[in-house]
């Protein structure tokens, strides 16, 4: 999950959706003649039972640190063993692990999250991206690491449509992060598919993930999309894409340095020399 900006502005719908519909714990009635007109789309967000419990989760959301985040979801949890705000906890100490870049545990609280709410489509793609990125061919349960991956991805495709919170959201964020979720979930298949030299389905799925988000493409999906036309032998179209590829990466950065050689492969081939070995970012 690379988009910073996305990720600052979408995810989390569910925990601004419990602020800006649940200021009050569950249980206080609305005033009266302000019942809704009709029921509201999506899974509804978690509740707070009592003011102290939504006052501990607020208290959570404050942190940044997150080691401090993941002590107190584990401490609200124990509180408040009954509170469905626990959800929302542990998913904010998945997104500090995950801004902070430590793929484990940012895995061990997907899996937290999951474990309360096994089709919470957040947790899902987040989980299948940590663990496509992260699983290598040394590892003794790639096969395994890169099945729950696919998983979990494909279930986030259908829950991203049943599970997402929309109460008091306005719709084109509501899209946004949806959009967000699809693009990921695409991009997890298509890296499983890619590292597995299975060209065409790599290229039928980073083609997907870009569509779900065009306003904000992955420059590293925009690679691999690539490379895996490439592969195909489809020069043309592959020298489309790893040209924009070059133009949203910096030369210094892996992302940078593989478009540039993918290119100079490219730009051998089509003039007739023979090919550069591609190289591909970890």
């Amino acid at each position: 999950m690379k988009r910073a900006a996305i990720i600052i502005g979408v995810l989390g719908i569910a925990a601004s959706s419990l602020a800006q519909s649940n200021n009050k714990p569950a249980g206080q009635s609305a005033p009266a003649g302000q019942a809704a007109a009709a029921a509201p789309q999506g899974k509804r967000p978690p509740q707070a039972k009592t003011q102290p419990e939504y006052d501990a989760f607020n208290a959570i959301k404050q942190l940044t640190d997150p080691a401090a985040q993941e002590k107190a979801a584990n401490d609200f949890a124990a509180k408040f063993p009954d509170s469905e705000l626990r959800i929302l906890a542990y998913q904010a100490a998945m997104r500090s692990y995950e801004q902070a870049n430590n793929g484990d545990k940012m895995i061990d609280m997907a899996h937290k999250v999951l474990s309360y709410d096994a089709d919470d489509p957040e947790a899902l793609v987040g989980l299948a991206h940590a663990l496509a990125e992260r699983t290598r061919d040394s590892d003794l349960d790639k096969d395994q690491r890169l099945e729950e991956a696919k998983k979990s991805a494909q279930r986030a495709l259908i829950t991203v449509d049943t599970d997402v919170p929309t109460v008091g959201q306005p719709p084109d964020r509501v899209e946004a992060y949806k959009g967000y979720i699809r693009s990921e979930a695409y991009d997890v298949l298509g890296k499983i598919s890619f590292d597995a030299k299975a060209w065409a389905d790599a290229e039928t799925n980073f083609r997907k993930s870009i569509d779900a988000l065009p306003q904000q493409p992955d420059p590293i999906a925009i690679f691999r999309l690539a490379v895996a036309l490439d592969m195909q032998s489809k020069y043309p179209e592959a020298m489309k894409y790893v040209n924009q590829a070059v133009d949203m990466t910096k030369e210094d950065t892996a992302a940078g340095k593989a478009a540039r050689a993918e290119k100079d492969r490219l730009t051998k081939l089509t003039g007739g020399a023979a090919p550069a070995q591609t190289l591909a970012p970890k």
